[in-house]
C-alpha cells in the first residue's frame, strides 16, 4: 500500500507542506515550576477570569467616570450665563 503523500503532485502548497511536516513531531516539554502550579486544578484559568474581571472593573469605572464629568459640565454650563463677563 502506498502513502497518500506520494500521490498528491509535488508542486503543490499541500506536498510541500507534507514533506516539511510529517516527519517532525510537535515539540513538547513537561511543565516546570510555576507552569507545574497554575496548571494543577485549573489555576490558570482561575487567574485569567480574576484578571478579566479587574479590567471589565477598570473599564466600567472610567466609563461611569466620564459619564458623571459630562453631567458635570453641562450643569456648569447650564449655570453660567453666556454673557457673564469674568472682569
Amino acid at each position: 500500500m502506498e502513502d497518500a503523500r506520494q500521490e498528491v503532485p509535488p508542486d503543490t502548497a499541500e506536498a510541500i507542506y507534507d514533506t516539511l511536516w510529517a516527519a517532525s513531531e510537535v515539540p513538547t516539554r513537561a511543565p516546570e515550576g510555576i507552569e507545574r502550579v497554575m496548571l494543577a486544578e485549573d489555576k490558570l484559568y482561575v487567574v485569567l477570569a480574576v484578571v478579566l474581571i479587574i479590567w471589565f472593573g477598570l473599564i466600567f469605572l472610567l466609563l461611569r467616570t466620564d459619564r458623571r464629568l459630562d453631567n458635570l459640565e453641562r450643569e456648569l454650563e447650564d449655570r453660567i450665563p453666556e454673557d457673564a463677563s469674568y472682569e
